[in-house]
């Protein structure tokens, strides 16, 4: 039985800097019409702090895409929901779902001639347990120590707890190198669709397709990255012909190229949320009732309609809405100030409170969210000041530091996010969440064998966290990117799932 289990992946994306010299507002000629066979890709991200490592933190969806050519990885999130196979094949479990065994292709070739074995991939998974403060744990529901090879293609996989999501564990970036790679000063030899070139600069990296790899094969001859920080200068990049593909652009930029001939407009629902954080263990937002009244204070449509310019839907403070495990018929929570003001009368604070707001520029409108709504909040006498923060140090300076602020979550799934802010003791567990209980009831959803019983369970947990936790979703924002017209092949999943590439050509 191969289970296939219905997730989406993520890639957490910072941006710190400028591309210079993109301020043309007119496509340039297409590399097809010059009889080239190369796309290049603006992506979300900083040169100055790209790496080379897979296995670490990867802190730019430039690098996160770049390893996507580089290496193959285990399975990847379908843009269904769903789990898909890549360099494995399969995933069994025993009785107890503790131990896994994990079948992975035989036609799967390194750069270097090297056949991809189970030992590799086993490797590359404790070399990830490892590096765990870097990439927030990604293994850490896995017993390493007691896994082991049990041929070319076949690896035994051991959980620490009862574990049924081990297809979607096994998604996002479990990328595999060969066994003993620990030097990554350049790339090492991987088995992905394209190989790393010493061509392309400063800012972009220019990939060659691999002719030997067991996929499908890739419709271009070459790929070019470039990590590109501020959104405003990827989408010019696009429009001055400096780039094919222009990754998360501003929604203003998007709106006045509708209607444009020449650019494609693609939007993937549901991809971007900016929670408002409020931390449990912080005055006043250790009373429920005030994190209550928050969340009603909210006027959640003019919050989409200004922030995003309609570009999405609003929220109902679910923290990963798209999962598919995420409770569908729970009621529209609405803005209601009469209750709110009740709810912070009944915490004792009548007469308002002092809070500061702290927000960045390094997403599209965080700083113009953090704006509308201290204004929302002044309807219940919170007085907010907002911080506008730098945005090259916001995600070490104020994510899981501050008590208040604007946060940043981009296709990631549910128990992603368990992983990384919602578990008792973990840095970044920004909401300050340690309900024992809810814990142990997740615990007992891993441990349900029934895919529908374990997602109801699921679903479950996540309306007790909307209701008691310390977030606020008030709207999701779909994923703008601009293409050149006659790009095809862009892939449609959300998070992770658009890291991979390897399909987009240029037909015209």
């Amino acid at each position: 039985m191969h289970t296939q289990l219905r997730r989406r992946s993520a890639a957490v994306v910072t941006a710190v800097a400028l591309l210079a010299g993109c301020s043309a507002t007119a496509p340039g000629p297409s590399p097809a019409a010059t009889g080239t066979a190369t796309v290049r890709y603006a992506a979300p991200g900083s040169p100055s702090n790209a790496v080379t490592d897979p296995h670490g933190l990867l802190p730019g969806e430039s690098d996160v895409v770049r390893m996507a050519l580089t290496y193959d990885v285990l399975a990847v999130p379908g843009a269904d929901g769903t789990t898909k196979p890549r360099l494995a094949t399969g995933w069994r479990p025993d009785a107890t779902l503790t131990r896994w065994r994990i079948t992975i292709r035989g036609d799967a070739t390194f750069s270097d001639g090297r056949p991809v074995k189970a030992a590799d991939a086993l490797f590359s998974l404790r070399r990830m347990g490892k590096k765990a403060a870097e990439n927030f744990g990604r293994m850490a529901m896995f017993d390493l120590d007691a896994s082991a090879t049990i041929d070319d293609t076949t690896f035994e996989l051991v959980t620490r707890k009862p574990y049924a999501e081990v297809g979607q564990a096994l998604e996002g970036a479990t990328f595999v190198v060969p066994e003993g790679s620990d030097d990554f000063g350049k790339p090492v030899p991987g088995s992905g669709p394209f190989r790393p070139t010493d061509k392309g600069g400063a800012q972009a990296v220019v990939f060659e397709r691999n002719d030997d790899w067991w996929g499908p094969e890739p419709p271009a001859r070459t790929i070019e990255v470039r990590a590109v920080p501020d959104p405003q200068a990827r989408a010019q990049a696009l429009l001055s012909g400096q780039v094919d593909l222009a990754g998360g652009v501003p929604a203003t930029l998007a709106k006045q190229q509708e209607g444009n001939s020449a650019v494609r407009l693609l939007r993937r629902p549901g991809a971007t949320l900016y929670p408002l954080v409020m931390r449990m263990d912080t005055k006043p937002f250790d009373d429920l009732r005030v994190r209550r009244a928050v969340r009603l204070a909210l006027d959640r449509q003019q919050l989409l309609d200004t922030v995003f310019l309609g570009y999405g839907e609003v929220g109902n403070d679910l923290i990963t809405p798209k999962d598919p495990t995420s409770p569908a018929t729970l009621r529209q929570r609405t803005r209601d100030l009469a209750q709110a003001r009740k709810l912070m009368s009944e915490a004792g604070l009548a007469d308002g409170v002092d809070l500061t707001l702290h927000t960045t520029t390094a997403y599209p409108g965080m700083d113009s969210a953090a704006t509308l709504i201290a204004q929302q909040l002044a309807g219940i006498g919170m007085r907010v000041k907002v911080a506008v923060e730098p945005a090259d140090t916001y995600f070490s300076a104020v994510y899981a530091r501050k008590p208040f602020y604007i946060s940043y979550l981009g296709g990631i799934p549910f128990l992603d996010v368990v992983r990384v802010a919602l578990t008792p003791g973990s840095p970044t567990n920004e909401t300050a969440w340690k309900d024992r209980t809810w814990s142990a009831e997740l615990d007992k959803a891993l441990a349900e064998p029934d895919d529908t019983e374990r997602h109801a369970l699921l679903g479950d947990l996540q309306a007790r966290l909307r209701d008691q936790g310390g977030y606020a979703i008030w709207a999701l924002s779909d994923r703008l990117d601009l293409a050149r017209a006659g790009l095809s092949g862009v892939p449609e999943g959300i998070g992770f799932a658009s890291a991979f590439i390897d399909q987009v050509s240029l037909d015209g």
